[in-house]
């Protein structure tokens, strides 16, 4: 007879397909579980990371089996100090890049050290400040926009001396009819020494006939008073400055209207353009005083200029601020020693002016000769004095 080995039962449908004598029987898949107690979660309908599962909430997270360690709270400490940090460096990169910017764009044209014989340096520091009639790189269009005419060469139309210190600032305009004394001078050109002969002229005559450096040459031999910076601005730069802040509110005293200067103005408060601005400080003919109360709307039109450059409206806002900054820093012909911190110094004191910190007045007068306005010598002493010393002004002008 045949024997038979006993030894398990095949398990049901085992047949070829049942695994051989001492091969360890596999695990079965059917009820979700698998090698070292594996649980898919496919075949049980579990949501994978729940409890029962290998996420967060379940059994094994974060115990190296894949699974992720919790994230760590933010430092906002260190977070705020990077935040910090970078900003404060695009700021200094950004006010670096600006400064340097800006300084390129001064046109350092004069220099005050061919003028000779100079008075001695006093407290605080002096501005002269001119407006010239220059058409330097105007079109015919913008000409006859402007009703500058045409004529060669530039012109002194308006003069002042701003002195800043520590009593506030004083504003002295001169009036271009001034009568005043050619000295000897050097020739800004030839370099050739011209002697005095006692010569009088109107104060703009000489400005025509040697430029910026006879014209400081002639103020400080007239007054005794130091010039430490030079400005000037032609009719161009002018009305660009005004329409790159937007404009410039003024309250106009009486009706103008004058032909010479396209000036054509209602009484009372309204904001002037560029062209209505060039007009309102050029007009003198429609003004009883005529070149007298022409100076007195120039400044107060320049502290007002100077008050709307400066608002947090303009340095705030870098659409106005940077096309303001370059239509003033292209138009404007300075000493070669002015800096952009003189500049600020020279509008922070015109702002002052404008808001009562400060004296705005005419350089005092005598009378007139010959056409010739006649300062008084008296007053004039007295205010030049006043001025070296930085003392408060109380010498009152027309």
């Amino acid at each position: 007879m045949r024997q038979v080995r006993r030894g398990p039962a095949a398990p049901p449908g085992g047949g070829q397909g049942a695994p051989p004598y001492g091969v360890p029987q596999q695990p079965s898949y059917v009820d979700g579980q698998g090698y070292d107690g594996y649980d898919s979660g496919y075949n049980t309908g579990q949501v994978y990371g729940t409890p029962g599962g290998r996420g967060p909430g379940g059994p094994g997270y974060g115990d190296g089996y894949g699974g992720r360690a919790p994230r760590p709270a933010p430092n906002w400490r260190r977070r705020i100090k990077v935040t910090s940090i970078t900003v404060v460096t695009v700021l200094v990169v950004t006010l670096v890049g600006t400064y340097f910017w800006a300084d390129s764009k001064l046109n350092r044209e004069v220099d005050l050290s061919k003028v000779i014989d100079r008075p001695e340096a006093g407290e605080g520091t002096n501005y002269l400040i001119v407006g010239s009639d220059s058409r330097e790189g105007m079109t015919d269009e913008q000409k006859k926009e402007l009703h500058t005419g045409s004529a060669e060469g530039k012109r002194t139309d308006s003069m002042m001396i701003l002195h800043t210190g520590s009593n506030g600032s004083t504003l002295v305009s001169l009036p271009r009819d001034s009568d005043v004394e050619i000295p000897t001078f050097v020739g800004s050109e030839s370099g050739k020494t011209y002697q005095g002969t006692g010569r009088h002229v109107k104060l703009n005559a000489a400005y025509a006939e040697d430029g910026p450096e006879l014209l400081v040459r002639t103020v400080e031999f007239n007054t005794g008073l130091r010039i430490d910076h030079y400005v000037e601005i032609g009719f161009a730069g002018f009305a660009n400055i005004v329409d790159a802040v937007g404009g410039v509110e003024m309250d106009i005293p009486q009706d103008i209207k004058d032909s010479k200067s396209g000036a054509d103005l209602k009484k009372g408060k309204q904001v002037l353009n560029g062209e209505q601005a060039l007009a309102f400080v050029r007009t003198r003919y429609a003004l009883a005083g005529s070149d007298l109360d022409r100076t007195k709307n120039q400044q107060k039109f320049l502290s007002a200029l100077a008050g709307q450059v400066a608002t947090p409206g303009t340095i705030l806002n870098p659409f106005k601020l940077y096309p303001t900054m370059g239509a003033g820093l292209d138009s404007l012909i300075v000493d070669k020693d002015m800096g952009l911190f003189d500049l600020a110094d020279m509008f922070w004191a015109m702002k002052g002016v404008s808001g009562g910190d400060g004296t705005s007045m005419n350089m005092p007068l005598a009378g007139s000769s010959g056409g010739n306005l006649l300062w008084d010598k008296d007053k004039v002493k007295t205010l030049v004095e006043q001025l070296k010393n930085d003392e408060k002004v109380t010498v009152s002008g027309d």
